[in-house]
């Protein structure tokens, strides 16, 4: 997907029929691959908690690990907007294979991108703008989520090296068979103001001292592979720091920020899928002679269910379309991420309740969209974070 002025050309006003045919072309691809390839296999996956290795083959021989990366490292000169699109596209079906893509390219091959030296974008990125290996972003730890300030992991000079020490939990791509690469923040010190310097450094898997430990055992994205770690003097060269030293807060929340588009349409895709379901299914199951569909308290639960999707979709449309152009779009993102994960949590639940009996049932999609779609509200900031950050955009 070659970058054009039609590309950057994306507006808030606008829905997925009246996008430019390049974004239209990549939703029909990406829409039949998750018809097609990653619906069939979804529950057995959940219920077995297995990585589907083979999706994300199939998503890597499409091009989606490197939508918007310039063509020089690999990628498909594409966008960010366009990877939200494929993101949407398939947490309509399945939202472990979607947080695997989004988690690989937003969080794991965009920070080498953004701040790596050419070194390090050459040695790194060819292999993840093409999905032939995965990256984590190891933030996360069991005292610092939300508070940066908590972060407890070190990195210490000796000599010509780095020697880490901490952990780090719920780690995404972190402990997969092609995980290749972990980038982990640390303290290297204390700034003036008193706070804690922290900085990020490159550690590839199978660094000696690093462990991956067991997975976790999770309410839902069961088909995905999340790990806490551990590091224990890990060495690392010098040139492993990604950026300059200290850089590491602010280089994370610019990931963050961007990270949030991502999971809106992530959130949007599972809003949707279950209006599609839904409706589908309200039209199919007949109740005291007739559809349940004709009935006000079903076809006005999925009415309010479109209507939670659309503004979500318009909402991370807009704050995709102000990134693309240059223009601030942290309180736009926050707004995003908040309104699409509500949505996606809103229409999870009353589409189980249409199914009736049959909304229990992990065999469903929609039941997997309840299980799934709680973490919306708490990943890559939680509903609270949102909210401070939008009253933090008027002053407050």
């Amino acid at each position: 997907m070659a970058h054009s002025t039609a590309e950057a050309n994306v507006t808030s006003t606008q829905t997925q029929d009246t996008l430019p045919d390049e974004y239209v072309q990549l939703i029909s691809a990406v829409r039949d691959f998750a018809r097609q390839s990653v619906a069939p296999v979804s529950a057995a996956h959940d219920a077995a908690h297995t990585f589907p290795y083979g999706l994300v083959e199939g998503m890597a021989d499409m091009g989606l690990f490197g939508l918007p990366f310039p063509e020089e490292y690999g990628g498909m000169g594409g966008n960010y907007f366009a990877l939200c699109l494929a993101l949407e596209e398939l947490a309509k079906v399945d939202q472990s294979v979607a947080i695997t893509l989004e988690a690989a390219v937003s969080l794991g091959a965009m920070p080498v991108f953004h701040f790596g030296t050419e070194e390090q974008k050459q040695q790194w990125l060819p292999d993840l703008t093409a999905g032939r290996k995965l990256a984590a972003f190891g933030l996360t730890e069991p005292d610092a989520g939300t508070d940066a300030s908590g972060t407890r992991t070190t990195a210490v000079r000796a000599g010509e090296e780095w020697v880490i020490n901490g952990s780090k939990q719920f780690i995404t791509n972190s402990g997969t068979l092609i995980t290749s690469l972990i980038t982990v923040t640390a303290v290297t010190g204390i700034k003036d103001n008193g706070r804690k310097a922290i900085s990020s450094f490159l550690v590839p898997a199978g660094t000696a001292g690093l462990t991956v430990e067991s997975a976790y055992n999770k309410v839902g994205w069961n088909a995905s592979d999340t790990h806490p770690l551990s590091l224990v003097d890990v060495h690392l060269p010098r040139e492993n720091l990604l950026g300059t030293e200290g850089s590491g807060y602010s280089q994370f929340l610019r990931i963050l920020d961007e990270g949030r588009i991502a999971i809106a349409a992530i959130g949007v895709g599972a809003a949707q899928g279950c209006v599609n379901e839904s409706v589908t299914y309200a039209k199919q199951r007949s109740a005291f002679g007739k559809p349940i569909g004709e009935n006000q308290a079903i076809s006005f639960k999925i009415a309010r269910m479109q209507v939670r999707a659309h503004v979500a979709r318009t909402a991370y449309y807009d704050a995709a379309a102000r990134m693309l152009a240059g223009k601030p779009f942290k309180t736009q993102a926050s707004i995003a991420k908040l309104v699409a994960s509500e949505a996606a949590m809103d229409n999870a639940r009353d589409a189980t309740q249409i199914f009736g009996g049959y909304g229990f049932m992990n065999e469903y999609s929609v039941a997997r969209h309840y299980r799934d779609s709680k973490i919306l509200e708490i990943g890559e900031g939680t509903s609270e974070v949102q909210l401070m950050l939008i009253a933090r955009g008027f002053g407050l």
